[in-house]
């Protein structure tokens, strides 16, 4: 009998208040679309660093001919310091740091040159012997590179010391940024359904204010009388809440996982099960976010 009673009462509301119902599924969906959005832009993110910084290099380039750092005063590299570097490099100082080390040869930096660069002016006319022979360095943690590039500072034979890590930081700070603005419009999406739902819940509470009357008189719990307006406003965040993990779906489904990966296969994207991993939390943002609006309001405004 209560089921039915609540279920009646949920509906007439619904009924009653159609434009603002509307409304707050609307404002919930939008603000929890930014929500799910950077929540999963920074799970890409997490993801992406794990694939680059998982094959990031240091690059120890020797002297060329026409070095001038001030390691290079005597000319390109010679055989001696080139093999003085590599044993360097596999020294017990070093040993800890470095998972394994590769040469790369004038003529092999020429070919890969040739091959990032083919068809362009710059490819046409850059020559071999421009171009350093160099250690490429796979490092156990990434983020100890400063200890090789400390270690060879001033070390004869050695131009510099490049770590691939510091080219991909500035990217990642912008995805990171992106993520915060989008966490921004999140919350600003999400205080306006809040004042939204308040409001649907104060409108329905003052359409209503005979039945609760009536309600009161006869003996009514307070818990009876105020959850039909709870139970409101947590439907309609809820509704919102599944358009929202809807649109992320078809979102990643077919931008993401159809075109995107097709178009820049490049590293993995996030799937539709990270979708699947951020719906449960949309819905629960969503109940919190009706659930604190509608008994605020209900403590205000409706009085038992």
């Amino acid at each position: 009998m209560r089921v039915r009673f609540l279920a009646s009462e949920i509906l007439g509301g619904l009924r009653r208040n159609t434009a603002m119902t509307v409304s707050v599924v609307l404002v919930t969906f939008v603000s929890l679309v930014f929500v799910g959005a950077g929540a999963l832009l920074q799970l890409q993110v997490n993801q992406m660093k794990d694939y680059w910084y998982d094959r990031v290099q240091v690059s120890v380039f020797l002297c060329t001919a026409d070095s001038e750092a001030p390691t290079c005063t005597s000319g390109e590299v010679t055989p001696s310091q080139r093999d003085a570097v590599l044993a360097e490099l596999r020294s017990p100082t070093l040993q800890p740091y470095v998972e394994s080390v590769q040469f790369e040869s004038k003529a092999d930096a020429y070919a890969r040159f040739q091959q990032q660069f083919a068809g362009t002016a710059i490819a046409e006319s850059a020559t071999e012997d421009q171009l350093n022979e160099s250690f490429r360095v796979k490092l156990t943690d990434p983020t100890k590179y400063d200890v090789v590039t400390q270690f060879f500072a001033g070390t004869p034979g050695v131009e510099q010391v490049q770590d691939q890590r510091r080219v991909l930081d500035p990217f990642f700070t912008v995805l990171n940024v992106a993520t915060a603005v989008a966490g921004g419009f999140a919350l600003v999406m999400i205080v306006a359904a809040a004042l939204l739902i308040a409001t649907t819940i104060r409108l329905s509470a003052f359409s209503r204010r005979r039945e609760t009357g009536i309600m009161r008189l006869v003996g009514a719990s307070k818990l009876l009388i105020q959850l039909p307006f709870l139970l409101e406003g947590v439907l309609a965040a809820v509704v919102g809440a599944a358009l929202a993990v809807g649109a992320l779906y078809a979102a990643v489904r077919f931008g993401v996982q159809g075109w995107l990966v097709e178009a820049l296969p490049l590293f993995g994207y996030v799937g539709t099960h990270q979708v699947w991993l951020v719906a449960p939390v949309l819905v629960a943002v969503a109940v919190l976010l009706a659930g604190t609006a509608s008994v605020t309001t209900l403590s205000r405004y409706l009085r038992v």
